[in-house]
Formats: C-alpha cells, sequence, structure tokens
C-alpha cells in the first residue's frame, strides 16, 4: 500500500506500538514470577545509579548552587531519561552497536518497512522498561512539588521538550559511536558500552565549577552535560535567559545529524561487506 502521508505515518507508529506493547504483556504475563524479580532488580539497580547524589543532597541539603529539592529535581530528571531510554529504545535498540556487531540488524533491514520505523517502535517495551521510568518520575515529581515554582504551561511544555531532546542526545551519542559496528564489530561493542556506561554514571551530576576545557568536553566530546545538567539549570532558573531553553534540543538536532549521517554511511558499507558474525541474544524475535 503507497504511503499516504504524515498522518498515515503516525497512524501506523501507533499502531506498532499497540502491537509491541502486547507482546511485552504476554512475556510478562507469560512468567509472573520472573518478570517480579526482573522489574525489581531493574529498579533497585535505577535507584542505585542516583543513589550516591541522593545521599549527599539529603546530608548536605543540596551539593554547590543546587539546593536540595534543586538537585532532586536533577536527579528525578536524569533517572526519567533513562527509564524513557529504557521503554522506547529495548532489545539493544539503544545499543545498537550490540545488534549490528551481532549480525542481528539483518531482522531489521527485512522488514518490511523502512529502516528509521522499526528501530523506532521494535523497542517499545512500556511494561518491563517501566522500573526506571516509575521511581524517576516519582523523585521528578515529588521535585517538582516542592520547589514551590509557578508550574505555568509553558514551563511544563518546556519540560516535556527538554525531556525529548535528552532522550534523543543519549540516543544520538549511542548511534554515532554505534555506527563504528559497521566497520569493526567486536571493538565498537565494547567501546560504545563502556562510553554507556560513563554517560550514566555522570548524567546526574552538577558539572558547576569545571575548568572551561572539562565543561566543554563534557557538552561536546562526550555530551552528557545535555542529558540533565545544562535542560535543569534553565527549568530551575540557573541559567537565565530565553536562549538557553533551546540549547538543548538544538545540540539534539546537531547531534542527531552527526548520528544519521554515520549510520547511512555505515549502511552503505554494511550493504557491501554484510556480517560475518550473529547471536540471537538480546533480539525480540
Amino acid at each position: 500500500m503507497a504511503d499516504r502521508g504524515p498522518l498515515s505515518t503516525l497512524a501506523r507508529l501507533f499502531r506498532l506500538w499497540r502491537l509491541y506493547a502486547r507482546l511485552d504483556l504476554y512475556f510478562v504475563t507469560r512468567s509472573f514470577r520472573t518478570f517480579v524479580v526482573w522489574y525489581v532488580t531493574d529498579m533497585i539497580f535505577g535507584v542505585s545509579a542516583i543513589s550516591g547524589m541522593l545521599l549527599l543532597a539529603e546530608r548536605f541539603a543540596g551539593i554547590g548552587v543546587w539546593n536540595k529539592e534543586q538537585g532532586l529535581f536533577l536527579l528525578g530528571y536524569a533517572a526519567t531519561v533513562t527509564g524513557l531510554l529504557e521503554i522506547f529504545f529495548g532489545f539493544n535498540v539503544a545499543f545498537i552497536s550490540r545488534r549490528l556487531g551481532r549480525g542481528q540488524f539483518d531482522h531489521t533491514l527485512i522488514q518490511p518497512q523502512p529502516v528509521w520505523m522499526a528501530l523506532l517502535t521494535e523497542g517499545f517495551t512500556p511494561f518491563a522498561g517501566s522500573a526506571t521510568l516509575v521511581p524517576g518520575a516519582a523523585l521528578l515529581a515529588w521535585a517538582i512539588l516542592h520547589l514551590h515554582r509557578t508550574l505555568s504551561p509553558g514551563w511544563l511544555a518546556m519540560l516535556l521538550v527538554s525531556l525529548v531532546a535528552s532522550t534523543a542526545i543519549f540516543l544520538a551519542f549511542q548511534y554515532a559511536l554505534g555506527s563504528l559496528a559497521f566497520w569493526a564489530p567486536r571493538a565498537a561493542e565494547e567501546i560504545n558500552s563502556s562510553s554507556a556506561n560513563l554517560m550514566g554514571q555522570l548524567k546526574a551530576f552538577p558539572l558547576d565549577g569545571l575548568r572551561v576545557l572539562l565543561m566543554g568536553g563534557l557538552l561536546t566530546v562526550l555530551p552528557v552535560g545535555f542529558v540533565a545538567w545544562a535542560p535543569c539549570r534553565y527549568l530551575l532558573g540557573l541559567t537565565p535567559g530565553f536562549r538557553a531553553g533551546f540549547a538543548t534540543p538544538l545540540a539534539a538536532l546537531l547531534l542527531g545529524a552527526l548520528a544519521a549521517l554515520l549510520f547511512a554511511k555505515g549502511m552503505s558499507h554494511y550493504g557491501r561487506t554484510g556480517s560475518q558474525r550473529y547471536s540471537s541474544f538480546g533480539h525480540r524475535r
């Protein structure tokens, strides 16, 4: 059937998300005991990732220019970004180097739909992936309620836009590095895993007070500053000015364009060489 325009594409996206949500529900209910163990484990892992900063903020009533409530907002924001990645890009869609390095990308290429649509939908796991989002969103909501701010529609809209942009930055960085797996499957997979862990460990830390060179590196080479710190500073009024609100969305667009370019070049190379390595682990079949 020919594409009938943006509305038809959007409707197909929602149909696919509904389909994969149903598959995720079947996975959850197939063995409820196993699901509970995994869910609790993932929730503990997600909470432990921000527990250090959480305890510091509680013990010292803040960190640097961040008071306690602002610090909790930063932590909740960072955990929410991680939760969005877990829900929308599970099954190694976010860790694309694993699919490429293990030959699983061929599953995507043979599907009767565009590659971008497959990658945007087949990792949707709203039930199994919510273990990180729930505590993160709860902490973010608690911090907002205790910030004593006027929650205008404009501020809430900027919060939503910032969350989407921060998620896109983390994902684009993963794809920019992960695309190296088209040329070096094993090496790129290891490098990409290490870079993701580093981003995950640093994303909830306030970066105030760093030297200019190091700060620049954490906003460009390793763009962890845009995952939580920069957008939170704007949302909390620590970085005044209307332009500051568009820094994170602009960074998402630029990094996304770079990732798309690298991925397209990798796809061209992959079309000539293919993959000599295959593992079915981690792929939804």
